[in-house]
């Protein structure tokens, strides 16, 4: 009698390790059962071709480019792995995939003491992945869930986001602006503008004021109060003010020598 081939030491956590899911089936592919089996790749392949008829498309299957690249980058398997054809430098097709009835016909394909033993812990490893997914259904259908959830938040979220962004760059305008000599009409329109938005209150701190700035003003909200800090020297009349607080009311108008003063009212308003 032949002396029995020593079989490697496996485990379930070792076997495990080489299980993939590929189309909603566990699988293992044909060079790691090879590696098991202490047999080349392009051997097993050709007794599986062998006994076709062994081997419908639930037993096994050959990898699509994309599932192969897919593979590739989850378990980063080298291009030049293991072949079916090493003369040419490398497998020169994409590898072929086991389910679990599959693997357990390999064993009477091969015909080989160490694939029997091997099969037995392959088996033992299926059925442990089995029971463990069986006696954590609701951990995972709580974990798909929550999944779930936590995605369509998020897009909720995204499209929220969207909208609140988009609305601010249909919205905002600036603030500040600098204008040179030649865009007085500009300048002037930015003015009114920035009049017509103000919802309480307006300051204007200018040294040269006249009754066309109060003509700016009438543009304002009924309600918004206007407060001028200018030098003495300006244009407007005690009549220019009363007159304005009797149609657009509440205009107030300080005086002052200082620049220095004025820049502290300013600075008061908002202290």
């Amino acid at each position: 009698m032949s002396e029995s081939l020593p079989v490697p030491l496996l485990s379930t956590e070792k076997i495990q390790q080489l299980v993939y899911v590929i189309r909603n089936q566990q699988v293992m592919l044909d060079s790691d059962l090879a590696m098991l089996y202490q047999v080349e790749t392009g051997a097993l392949n050709r007794a599986v071709k062998r006994n076709k008829y062994r081997f419908p498309d639930d037993f096994c299957f050959q990898l699509t480019i994309e599932e192969l690249t897919s593979l590739r980058c989850q378990i980063g398997i080298s291009k030049k792995e293991d072949s079916g054809n090493t003369s040419h430098g490398g497998r020169r097709y994409t590898p072929y995939v086991f389910t679990e009835q599959g693997i357990a016909m390999l064993a009477s394909v091969l015909r080989s003491e160490i694939a029997a033993k091997v099969n037995v812990e392959i088996m033992r490893t299926f059925v442990t992945m089995r029971r463990f997914i069986a006696n954590n259904t609701m951990l995972f259908t709580y974990i798909t869930e929550f999944e779930m959830k936590q995605e369509k938040y998020i897009n909720e979220s995204d499209k929220k986001f969207k909208q609140v962004f988009d609305y601010i760059a249909a919205h905002t305008e600036s603030e500040q602006k600098i204008f040179y000599e030649s865009q007085i009409f500009d300048a002037f329109s930015f003015f009114i503008n920035l009049v017509s938005k103000a919802t309480t209150s307006i300051i204007l701190i200018d040294g040269y004021v006249d009754i066309d700035t109060l003509n700016i003003f009438t543009k304002k909200k009924t309600g918004v109060t206007v407060d001028i800090y200018t030098l003495p020297k300006s244009k407007l009349s005690k009549n220019d003010i009363n007159n304005f607080n009797k149609q657009y009311p509440r205009l107030t108008v300080c005086y002052n020598t200082q620049r220095l003063f004025l820049q502290q009212q300013y600075v008061n308003k908002f202290v």
